[in-house]
């Protein structure tokens, strides 16, 4: 087999294995629970509640909006591998906004088959460590792994859900921060997320970035060869949201 063949199999595999972090390892890893510190909250105790919307409804405009979240190699082999961009161009839903904006809401949603591996243009915008030249082998393996029910399980779990749990206000433009209900797969997890966000002439944006351990969503980074070959606990998670009123309102 040539070495670039083998290569862009491993790279593949590397890449695959990245989504089994990210898309709900069944096994929660060893050790103490994870500190509310590192931007992770206790869920709330019993089944979540439906939520009461109240204020003017704004949708999302998924083809102005972008998530990505920024995956990481690691281990003694970790040049073997690709970091990797992982991003979503079809977040939907819809933020709701009171006069009192502590009381606002949102739920939204992120469809698994839609989720995009490696565009050139993003990794490009990542810097030297995001090189662009990732093989189209590596990406269509990784694909089919992230939708496969070993993975994400799109069939049975087709959206990821972020549903607000709090928020505590703030003036316009100046930074906030939510409780955001995380559904991945099936489990349910808060996380506590910076937001920066603006509203202006009809139109909302919020916008933010985290680091997001993988173990503090009870996932277990993927690990082989007695860890010489790994993906980094830590993602880096990033979010432009942009939202613009509703033509009707929908309390």
């Amino acid at each position: 087999m040539r070495s670039d063949t083998r290569f862009a199999l491993l790279s593949a595999s590397v890449a695959g294995w990245v989504l089994i972090s990210l898309a709900g390892c069944p096994t929660r890893p060893q050790g103490p629970e994870p500190s509310a510190k590192v931007g992770v909250v206790a869920p709330p105790a019993g089944s979540p509640q439906a939520q009461r919307h109240e204020g003017r409804p704004f949708d999302v405009a998924s083809r102005e909006s972008l998530l990505t979240i920024l995956a990481f190699r690691g281990g003694t082999l970790a040049k073997v591998g690709h970091n990797h961009v992982i991003a979503s161009h079809d977040v939907s839903g819809t933020f709701y906004v009171p006069d009192d904006v502590s009381h606002s809401t949102f739920e939204l949603h992120i469809t698994v088959a839609q989720l995009v591996i490696d565009e050139p243009d993003l990794r490009a915008k990542e810097g030297p460590d995001f090189p662009t030249d990732v093989p189209d082998s590596a990406k269509e393996g990784t694909r089919r792994n992230m939708l496969s029910e070993a993975l994400l399980n799109g069939t049975q779990y087709p959206d990821i859900t972020l549903v607000s749990q709090h928020i505590d206000a703030a003036a316009p433009g100046s930074q906030i921060r939510a409780d955001v209900q995380v559904t991945v797969r099936g489990q349910t997890h808060t996380v506590s997320v910076p937001v920066v966000y603006s509203l202006v002439n009809g139109e909302l944006t919020a916008s933010g970035e985290l680091p997001l351990k993988q173990s503090d969503l009870g996932l277990t980074p993927f690990s082989a060869l007695l860890g010489a070959l790994a993906v980094q606990d830590e993602l880096r998670v990033r979010f432009h949201l942009v939202a613009h009123a509703a033509t009707t309102n929908q309390n």
